[in-house]
């Protein structure tokens, strides 16, 4: 088990990361603050959600289920979010990209927590 401060850590690192995707996923398109970008939105998606998957299952060990299922429902909420604004468009087709980052974050984690530890 992982001590108090690491998982405070992960969890302040993905707590911020999750307002800071839904802050970026709200504003207006051709708003200034969009530095962050792959150049292409399906990319976008699937860079935010790595980046999600890996903090979330950081800071909550063992939920690794839990935290998949919730990022996918983060992503529609999203999509909802978004369809209710007047300058933003709900695409639900963005699930499927925040889904293969969800993915891609299960899948490293699954392969690092099976390599070997290498001291120095």
């Amino acid at each position: 088990m992982r001590d108090w401060s690491e998982l405070w850590m992960w969890r302040t690192a993905f707590i911020l990361c999750v307002l800071s995707v839904l802050t970026l996923a709200l504003l207006p398109d051709a708003a200034p603050l969009m530095l962050v970008s792959t150049g292409w939105d399906k990319a976008n998606h699937v860079l935010a959600f790595f980046v999600l998957g890996m903090l979330g299952l950081r800071a909550f060990p063992g939920a690794a289920w839990r935290v998949a299922a919730g990022l996918l429902g983060y992503g529609a909420l999203i999509e909802l979010l978004q369809g209710m604004t007047t300058w933003r468009t709900a695409e639900w087709q963005d699930l499927l990209p925040d889904l293969i980052g969800i993915t891609a974050a299960l899948g490293v984690l699954a392969v690092l927590r099976r390599a070997p530890c290498r001291g120095t």
